[in-house]
């Protein structure tokens, strides 16, 4: 029959598949990011190469096509080394939904790519196609921190999501004013959702500093180039506080170009570090708990055999003193090599261990709540972009608006959109 001890062991060697699944979809994370970097730069290179009617930056558009296979390549064996380990570790059903519907965007992307190259869609339609296609890829990042079991962990990627958010929002922006200032002006709708754009970063990169620290949102405020983010102001103000029918400065679409994409640098540069960070503290984890298991199974061996020890220990007070032994007169007789006092040894383990997994329930149970209202938020988003045709920076200022005006939380609001879903309006 087995022991309490075995028990023990087997516990920590599931932990430590756990955290192997986890170091496996984190590397996965850090590859995402990079594929993500360079669609956006795509998307922001298409962009000028619509809006100036092909004149602009075809050279550098077919080159970081050529740069984007190499980081799909990646990413797709990625998935392939997740699903064929991660079924093995019990990896979640959510996780692999998500990559199986990003899959056919990333199937997709070569007849993207010859529409735009033919000058066969617009600006905005090749805004959104990238931005979907993102989307979908930030979100297997989501469902990674959602579905993590480490709190450390979870929070590691909960942050990194948020911040590849916000990138993604600086990226859409980039696109947004590359289009504007090559067509040589703006209008008001795009004034708009360029100002909603700025508002989002701001809002993920405030969450971002929520779940990484002080250390991590230092170091992206040292990173923040200051010349580029005053010229990025500058030119900013000159595109969005422009009336309508004003013309723009086509030469200026390069400079905002550039400006733009030395802060999503350095950007990317952070999210290298949370990358870095999050394999270093799967890694240092796997580590400690493989050393734990091992001390664990080394004492079951050490017991193989031995006498069984009568487990009195379940039952006694907190710090009882055993009671003397010995061969002497008035002596108990002398116990086991390794008894009473290695069972209460082991029985102590136990109860530490439960009591490090309760801690680490408690602070994941607080990761995931926060993890769980934005999932709310997400999908009242959701239901009125397609209910109201609202863009996700709209649906997001209306929900902030109505929080705003009746005094109340986001996540309260999105909880109230969610339960009239079946009365909400359709959009014509």
């Amino acid at each position: 029959m087995k022991s309490g001890l075995s028990f023990l062991v087997a516990a920590r060697r599931c932990e430590i598949d756990e955290l192997e699944q986890l170091a496996r979809t984190s590397e996965l994370v850090g590859t995402i990011g990079r594929l993500v970097h360079v669609l956006q730069r795509e998307r922001g290179l298409s962009n000028v190469l619509l809006a100036s009617q092909g004149r602009r930056f075809a050279a550098q558009r077919s080159a970081q096509i050529v740069e984007c296979g190499r980081f799909e390549r990646d990413a797709r064996a990625g998935f392939d080394l997740l699903e064929s380990e991660g079924r093995r570790a019990g990896s979640g059903t959510r996780l692999f939904s998500r990559i199986a519907w990003v899959l056919p965007g990333l199937d997709a992307l070569p007849a993207l790519r010859r529409r735009i190259g033919a000058l066969e869609t617009t600006p905005a339609e090749a805004t959104a196609a990238f931005a979907k296609l993102i989307a979908g890829l930030l979100t297997v990042v989501f469902e990674a921190a959602d579905g993590a079991t480490d709190p450390e962990i979870s929070r590691l990627l909960a942050a990194m999501f948020n911040f590849m958010q916000g990138k993604e929002f600086a990226g859409r922006e980039r696109a947004c004013g590359a289009a504007a200032f090559a067509a040589g002006h703006n209008d008001p709708q795009r004034q708009q959702q360029w100002l909603q754009l700025i508002a989002a970063q701001e809002r993920c990169f405030h969450v971002f500093a929520d779940f990484a620290g002080a250390t991590m949102s230092q170091l992206w405020r040292e990173c923040e180039p200051a010349a580029e983010l005053a010229e990025l102001e500058k030119l900013r103000r000159i595109a969005c506080a422009a009336p309508a029918g004003v013309p723009l400065d086509p030469e200026l679409s390069a400079v905002w170009f550039d400006c733009c994409s030395l802060r999503i640098d350095a950007m990317k540069a952070v999210e290298e570090r949370l990358a870095a960070d999050l394999r270093d503290l799967c890694r240092n984890k796997i580590r400690q708990a493989r050393v734990e298991a091992e001390s664990y199974e080394a004492l079951l061996d050490r017991l193989a055999g031995e006498p069984d020890t009568n487990a009195t220990a379940f039952f006694d007070e907190p710090g009882a003193v055993p009671a003397p032994q010995g061969d002497g007169p008035g002596l108990a007789p002398a116990a086991p090599t390794y008894g009473h006092q290695l069972e209460r040894s082991i029985l102590e383990m136990m109860q530490e261990q439960a009591q490090r997994l309760q801690a680490m329930s408690d602070e994941l149970a607080t990761v995931r709540t926060a993890l769980n209202e934005r999932k709310l938020v997400e999908r009242a988003k959701g239901l009125l972009m397609a209910h109201r045709k609202l863009t996700e920076p709209e649906a997001h200022q209306m929900l902030r608006q109505t929080a705003m005006n009746q005094n109340r939380r986001v996540v309260d609001v999105a909880e109230s959109v969610l339960s009239m879903a079946d009365y909400l309006p359709i959009g014509s």
